[in-house]
């Protein structure tokens, strides 16, 4: 098996595929190195890429004047999450190609990271009905993960900040 297909073997949106599935998928990936400031894809860009992260961290980021927050305070960027090895983002793009939801920004130099475009990655879904159901299942599940982590931050900043500004 290639060293990327071990890699990705220890991701959790490949869970339970086997190593011939992983192989398949390795093929379609390109790696990319970026470095501490450096921007991934920002905050309503369009994108169709999945990315996993090899080696360093990338911090998800959302601008609370997106949504036209206004405050007699200036509003800064905040981090909502950091992602390290074998984690991966951007997998909103392959279930509903709409823009990001958030900035993906590397925090330290010489991180690498795999890109997995969703049109590839589709059409290998397509033609190993298997792959597509288990990866799909997986992508689903982390998604859950996700927006359940972001639902208990959210109730607690309503519960916390609120108390803390009253």
């Amino acid at each position: 098996m290639s060293s990327l297909a071990n890699v990705l073997r220890q991701t959790d949106i490949f869970f339970e595929l086997a190593a011939s599935e992983l192989e398949l998928i390795a093929v379609l990936c390109s790696e990319s190195r970026f470095n501490a400031g450096e921007v991934v894809f920002e905050e309503h860009s369009t994108g169709d890429e999945l990315y996993i992260i090899l080696q360093g961290e990338v911090e998800i980021q959302v601008d609370p004047t997106v949504v036209g927050a206004e405050s007699s305070q200036p509003m800064n960027v905040v981090t909502i999450t950091t992602l390290r090895r074998g984690q991966s983002f951007g997998e909103i793009a392959l279930v509903d190609q709409g823009l990001r939801s958030a900035t993906a920004r590397c925090s330290v130099n010489n991180t690498v990271m795999v890109t997995i475009p969703r049109n590839k990655l589709i059409t290998l879904c397509e033609t190993y009905p298997q792959l597509g159901f288990r990866l799909m299942r997986n992508l689903a599940t982390d998604l859950a993960l996700k927006i359940r982590n972001s639902d208990l931050r959210f109730r607690e900043e309503l519960l916390y900040g609120h108390r803390q500004r009253v």
